[in-house]
């Protein structure tokens, strides 16, 4: 079992602090988590967002052409009901994706059981699935737990949610900030889920963050879109995105001056970046967060390109895990990003080492480097398992960092007999 994700006091801005708590650290928000014997482990597999009255929500989704119904359930209402949702149900074990008519029928009949129990209207109600693909949800098991799930909610059971999504998690994902703005103090809350299947193409797995400040829907769907794109759509374990992948973030209380909006925004973006690392650092067989930053690039969207392809790379991720400072693995991926540069203009440095510079190798320490790498591969979530690759391509103003993690042969083992 891994240890703890980071050191909390990492993570101070000049405005947002870290606190203890979750998803339901903003004022109003509860939440559950319980065991409905989903998961043949008898661990907790049934969790229940709910959302205060007048709450607005707004999401991303998986591009994935083979989605589960859920995900369609979910854009569907939120558009519907221009982001007034209220409850959000999530049965962890099975992905009831690729199930036939069986998957929609499935996901409505749970939402409008919720909705009958907490008095909410269908539309108010969302699903999300995370397990095997084609496997359905057992309806009746989740259906015959549904009052013990909602007879749950409290605002302390922030943990037994986090728990209850988790699939081949080896960490729960969790974090609460919290600012003073405009005179009154504000609050984030976020929990994941996530380990393999990692290279989201839209947000990631699935990831909820709660605020106490009330935003138009088309305000706070714009603002949504742009931390995910810098956190979740910045992440890569495998190459392989899923059926399901949903981000959802509600926002709920009084309004915030316009001033203050952009400082909120950063708040958001910290979390879900938290949350986002975390979850490449959880990825299956994983030893060490690899952080790819690249400046000097056009435009932010193509060193976007450029970070997610070699953070990507599995020989840049296999030479990581082997504390092999192999710099033409790099090279090469950042050949193949899509984007045009000058090779005499790059410059690469793995943590503070200099190793490529001007279109050839620098003179560099070969065993040295591998120590410095070496060092990070500790198994540990902590601060020193950060490994750095920071790539310079030119003079342009464009900038982007990605995360991801080393690839072991342990992730084979886990996910060659998956089901078998």
């Amino acid at each position: 079992m891994k240890n703890a994700l980071l050191n909390l006091s990492l993570l101070t801005s000049s405005v947002w602090s870290p606190i203890p708590g979750g998803i339901t650290t903003p004022d109003g928000f509860l939440a559950a988590g319980i065991s409905a014997g989903l998961k043949p482990s008898g661990k907790k597999d049934l969790a229940l967002l709910y959302a205060p009255d007048g709450a607005c929500c707004s999401g991303t989704f998986t591009q994935s052409f083979t989605r589960a119904y859920c995900v369609d359930l979910c854009i569907d209402r939120i558009k519907a009901s221009e982001g007034k949702i209220r409850a959000v149900v999530i049965n962890s074990g099975h992905a009831n994706a690729c199930t036939g008519s069986r998957g929609k029928i499935d996901s409505e009949i749970i939402t409008n059981e919720l909705a009958q129990r907490l008095g909410l209207s269908n539309e108010e109600v969302l699903i999300c699935s995370t397990g095997v693909i084609g496997e359905p949800i057992p309806v009746e098991r989740v259906k015959s737990h549904l009052d013990h799930l909602i007879k749950s909610l409290d605002k302390e059971a922030y943990l037994d949610a986090a728990n209850a999504i988790l699939t081949t998690d080896l960490q729960v994902k969790q974090i609460a900030f919290q600012a003073v703005l405009g005179g009154r103090q504000i609050s984030i809350g976020g929990m994941a889920k996530g380990s393999g299947m990692i290279h989201p193409s839209m947000a990631t797995m699935l990831s909820y963050i709660t605020c106490d400040v009330g935003i138009d829907h088309i305000l706070w769907s714009d603002m949504i879109k742009r931390v995910a794109e810098s956190s979740f759509n910045a992440i890569t374990v495998d190459g392989d995105t899923s059926t399901n992948d949903t981000f959802l973030a509600f926002s709920s209380g009084p309004k915030l001056d316009q001033r203050y909006l952009s400082t909120l925004e950063e708040g958001l973006q910290l979390t879900a970046q938290y949350l986002a690392k975390a979850i490449a650092r959880d990825g299956e067989g994983a030893n060490c967060l690899l952080e790819i930053k690249v400046e000097g690039a056009p435009s932010d969207l193509a060193a976007h390109a450029i970070a997610r392809t070699v953070a990507s790379s599995s020989l840049v991720k296999t030479a990581v895990h082997g504390s092999d400072p192999n710099w033409g693995r790099i090279i090469a991926a950042l050949g193949r990003a899509g984007i045009a540069f000058n090779l005499n203009h790059v410059q690469l440095w793995i943590g503070p080492y200099e190793i490529f510079s001007n279109g050839a190798p620098k003179d560099f320490d070969r065993q040295i480097v591998s120590n410095f790498m070496k060092a990070r591969l500790t198994g540990k979530y902590l601060v020193d398992d950060l490994i750095s690759i920071r790539l310079k391509i030119g003079t342009g103003k464009g900038s982007a960092t990605a995360w991801g993690c080393d690839l072991s042969d342990q992730y084979v083992r886990i996910n060659a007999d998956y089901t078998t």
